[in-house]
């Protein structure tokens, strides 16, 4: 084994996996398989994002840690099973990289970022087995919001796409009369859903992240709330306890307060 001090060496990293799931490693390690991993997997993603969305520096370092650690304990399992190694995790994503930017390891000559991407579709398009749907390699496993996106954005490469935002604006305006339309709870959860495809192309066009926008909101929605919360008590309620246009007082007060 690597010297154990040298913390920065990924030979030390892959031999301190290894030896979690050896056999007189750690017992919870040695339980483990990629199905259970799964969850782990994403929480620590979800974490990383976290991280990234707080800024700080040391903490998105350590958190792209434990998103390696799943990568190194998932090719473990797979050295251990005699599937698959981390060579081949390596060499899979060096030969993937090399092969999708011959801009950059090849004499193809690109202007900019977009026609970055355009190569990019065309380089996957020819990978794809005939027959295959631009929209096989998204995962269905992907948080919605992120899903969406994706989905509508390899769409609108293939030219599925309005020309100006006004008839992507004009599709929102369309699913809301649907929406209030609609009469039974199956039709509502419906067209909710086609609402929502519609504002997610929104930001699509705008080229915002759309799941990055709600999570922002969802931030603002939480301090916000609290705000409301620390209020209310301070002036011996609760918000159950107070009426709606006070309820909003207290919400337009938070929005003050944030703004400063």
């Amino acid at each position: 084994m690597p010297e154990i001090g040298d913390l920065e060496s990924f030979d030390t990293f892959l031999a301190i996996v290894a030896r979690l799931r050896a056999p007189d490693g750690c017992p919870w390690d040695r339980e483990q398989d990629h199905a259970s991993l799964k969850k782990f997997l994403l929480e620590e993603c979800y974490e990383a994002l976290d991280a990234i969305d707080n800024g700080d520096p040391q903490k998105i370092a350590e958190e792209l840690g434990d998103v390696l650690l799943q990568v190194g304990l998932n090719a473990q399992i797979g050295a251990d099973n005699g599937t698959f190694t981390i060579k081949d995790v390596l060499r899979h994503i060096n030969a993937k990289l090399i092969r999708r930017h011959p801009h950059v390891f090849g004499d193809v000559k690109v202007k900019d970022s977009a026609q970055v991407v355009a190569n990019w579709d065309q380089l996957k398009k020819a990978e794809r087995k005939e027959g295959a749907s631009v929209l096989d390699g998204v995962p269905k496993s992907q948080p919605a919001l992120f899903q969406s996106q994706e989905i509508q954005g390899r769409a609108a490469r293939q030219g599925f796409d309005w020309p100006n935002m006004k008839g992507v604006l004009d599709k929102v305006r369309e699913e809301l009369g649907e929406f209030q339309a609609a009469r039974s709870k199956a039709e509502q959860e419906h067209e909710l859903g086609d609402i929502i495809a519609a504002l997610v192309n929104v930001g699509r066009k705008l080229d915002i992240d759309t799941e990055g926008a709600v999570r922002k909101a969802n931030d603002r929605f939480r301090r916000r709330f609290q705000y409301m919360e620390r209020a209310a008590r301070e002036r011996g309620a609760s918000i159950d306890s107070l009426p709606l246009d006070e309820q909003e007082a207290l919400w337009q007060e938070a929005k003050k307060q944030e703004r400063g």
